[in-house]
């Protein structure tokens, strides 16, 4: 049968009901029109410049103080350890802790029984030397008679008598009672000696105080028994004036060379965190202390306690002042920590720069961030802001106390000197 002729709007697609497909297309091209837009908004703006905010600081006159920070131990200036050196039982303790003690003052007694009587032993022993020391000397007096008695006759006799052999016994018998009497005489001083050192344990057991001081500690109580051998036991700690006390820091041997007599310090204890105490350097040490691996030196400082609120034994963190500068340049560290972001590509964009945006690529490295080379010495590489933008300077840096830096040369006060960047929003 004939085809039904078809209408040219049916064929173009504008009759009232148009085919599904047609509306299809219509919508697809409209996405399409909308991305390539978008796309063209994007790369449009990356071509435009972007504005980069530094941050600055301005070189400024200050005054600077260089420290060491160092730790230690608080201690009296004048520490001493009472021991005793005889043995024995305790019988009594007269002072207790914190107690003022004077020179000569009792601290603590043994019983003196068994002392006193080795003295008396050998105050009986010193008599009976000394007794035999007379009949030593009685013999020795009877055998000069009788020899000087020989000795005439022999004279009278023309030396017909006595016979020889009494005559060298006579001699014999002499030198014998000169021996004797010498020895009876060691004797006394040997026996004279032994009841010296009798004598004075038993004043050795009264324990007296060698400075007028205070009682720290306290190792003994009544009925002790305390045993003198090899050393000397510690029974009392005293301190002698706790007005003046002395604080013993441990200096970092890549400090130490800074450090001298005479220089002031700081320092604050865990007792008062809020408060911090005067100082001197009175000694550094040449001596090292090694723990660890790490190797310091013993540094003492003169502490004044006329309060008495600092005592032995306190940990103390101690500021050295081991320089300081009036009115100097200076900045802070941050100014030399900064580095410039490295400059974008100045190499023409292609016209094809969109259609490269739209097409994946492998990553480009990134460009190499220029290091400061002189970080470390005294001369380095800073930056200043200015109209054509930043402009590097080199000046050459002073004492720094981990703040702030003095500025030898190289810029002038006021300059603006760039720290970082700022974070855009």
């Amino acid at each position: 049968m004939p085809k039904t002729p078809t209408s040219i709007a049916d064929t173009l697609g504008l009759s009232p009901n148009p085919p599904h497909f047609v509306k299809r297309h219509w919508l697809m091209l409209s996405l399409l029109t909308l991305a390539i837009a978008g796309l063209c908004l994007w790369w449009y703006k990356n071509q435009q410049p972007k504005i980069v905010n530094y941050q600055t600081e301005r070189v400024r006159r200050g005054d600077l103080v260089v420290t060491v920070s160092a730790t230690g131990t608080l201690a009296p200036v004048k520490e001493v350890q009472v021991g005793i050196e005889v043995s024995g039982t305790i019988k009594s303790v007269l002072v207790d802790y914190n107690d003022r003690v004077t020179v000569g003052q009792v601290l603590a007694v043994l019983d003196t029984t068994r002392l006193e009587a080795q003295a008396l032993q050998s105050a009986s022993a010193l008599t009976s030397a000394r007794a035999k020391v007379t009949v030593a000397a009685a013999t020795l007096q009877e055998a000069d008679i009788k020899l000087a008695r020989l000795n005439e006759v022999k004279t009278l006799s023309g030396g017909k008598v006595p016979a020889p052999y009494d005559l060298d016994t006579a001699k014999a018998a002499y030198a014998r009672a000169k021996a004797d009497l010498a020895s009876a005489k060691a004797v006394v001083e040997q026996a004279q000696g032994a009841l010296n050192v009798n004598r004075t344990d038993v004043i050795k057991a009264v324990i007296h105080s060698p400075i007028n001081g205070v009682v720290l500690e306290r190792s003994v109580e009544p009925g002790q028994t305390v045993a003198s051998q090899f050393q000397a036991p510690v029974l009392f700690k005293l301190a002698e004036d706790l007005t003046k006390m002395e604080l013993q820091v441990d200096v970092d041997e890549a400090d130490v060379g800074l450090v001298q007599e005479g220089q002031d310090a700081t320092f604050t204890v865990d007792a008062y965190p809020d408060r911090s105490y005067p100082a001197k350097i009175t000694q550094v040490r040449y001596g090292s202390v090694t723990k660890d691996g790490v190797v310091t030196y013993k540094t003492v400082l003169s502490v004044d306690n006329s309060e008495l609120s600092l005592r032995p034994g306190m940990t103390a963190t101690a500021l050295l002042t081991v320089k300081k500068k009036s009115q100097v340049l200076l900045v802070s560290n941050a100014v030399f920590r900064f580095v410039p972001p490295a400059a974008p590509s100045t190499e023409k964009k292609s016209s094809s720069s969109l259609l490269g945006a739209m097409l994946p690529r492998a990553p480009r490295p990134k460009a190499p961030v220029a290091a400061n080379a002189n970080a470390n010495s005294k001369s380095q590489q800073v930056w200043q802001t200015g109209a054509g933008g930043l402009t590097a300077l080199t000046v050459v840096k002073g004492e720094t106390d981990g703040v702030d830096t003095e500025l030898v040369s190289g810029v002038l006060e006021g300059a603006a000197l760039v720290t970082g960047i700022e974070a855009t929003p």
